[in-house]
């Protein structure tokens, strides 16, 4: 049996691909249990860095597999308990202080688009395509749909994506906010590794912290958010990696003022 998630842990990259690719990796109950064990394996890591979320075949993901619903699941019950699992793991991405990219080639549709949501930069294809779907089949967003959406691309726009058939071109996804470059297709996935290798090459623990204080503001009041900004940049000061980036800071400032005074 072919495994439902591909794990691989290079140099501090851990990327974790859906391997569905006959199904354009929609989510079953094989892919949504490998889904919460993965993403709970890699953020638990200390030698992990940064996440990269790619996937198999033609797709990106379609959401939930439909046919798998109508031949497998006799109620909402067991697709209620399908979402749970899938949101496990979504949790886990999203309040982790592990920065997550995406490279999402071909379509995201569906619950596939709240996966791309709980990534934190999402790198697409030219013909790359992104939407919802969920009323095409008589549904509902699930998946973190309705808790992400509003706050990535403003609510009149979330209402427009989850209220239609439509499904936006790259270019429009990139110009509402969604996801953050589009590419030549053939480049999606080197580009997402680019842009996971410049965090594991710059300083690593405060992108992953300045990613964990904007993903948790929401449920969270003012005060314990100023409370929170201060302890993490009280403990990022005190890192070794910090002293050094300050010094060197500091160093090139002084040769910069002194080289003006002498002009």
């Amino acid at each position: 049996m072919t495994d439902p998630i591909l794990i691989t842990v290079d140099d501090g990259l851990a990327r974790l691909t859906l391997n569905r690719p006959e199904r354009l990796n929609a989510f079953n109950a094989d892919l949504a249990g490998a889904w919460e064990v993965a993403t709970r394996e890699v953020t638990a890591r200390d030698d992990v860095g940064a996440i990269l979320v790619d996937a198999a075949g033609p797709a990106f993901c379609a959401g939930g597999d439909v046919l798998d619903m109508a031949t497998s699941m006799g109620s909402g019950a067991e697709i209620e308990q399908l979402a749970h699992t899938i949101n496990a793991g979504i949790r886990v991405l999203i309040t982790s202080s592990t920065p997550v990219v995406a490279a999402a080639h071909g379509t995201t549709a569906g619950g596939g688009l709240g996966i791309l949501l709980a990534t934190d930069y999402a790198v697409v294809g030219r013909s790359s395509r992104i939407g919802s779907l969920y009323a095409n089949i008589g549904l509902t967003p699930d998946l973190s749909v309705t808790a992400h959406l509003a706050r990535a691309v403003g609510e009149r726009r979330a209402l427009q994506l989850v209220l239609s058939d439509r499904l936006l071109t790259a270019d429009e996804a990139h110009g509402w906010g969604l996801v953050a470059e589009v590419v030549d297709d053939g480049r999606v996935g080197a580009r997402a590794e680019e842009v996971a290798r410049s965090w594991l090459d710059g300083a690593t623990t405060a992108y992953g912290e300045a990613k964990r204080l904007i993903r948790s503001q929401p449920w969270r009041s003012l005060d314990d958010q100023l409370a929170d900004e201060a302890r993490t940049i009280g403990t990022a000061f005190d890192t070794a990696d910090a002293q050094a980036r300050i010094q060197g800071f500091a160093q090139a400032s002084a040769r910069k003022q002194r080289q003006q005074e002498d002009a």
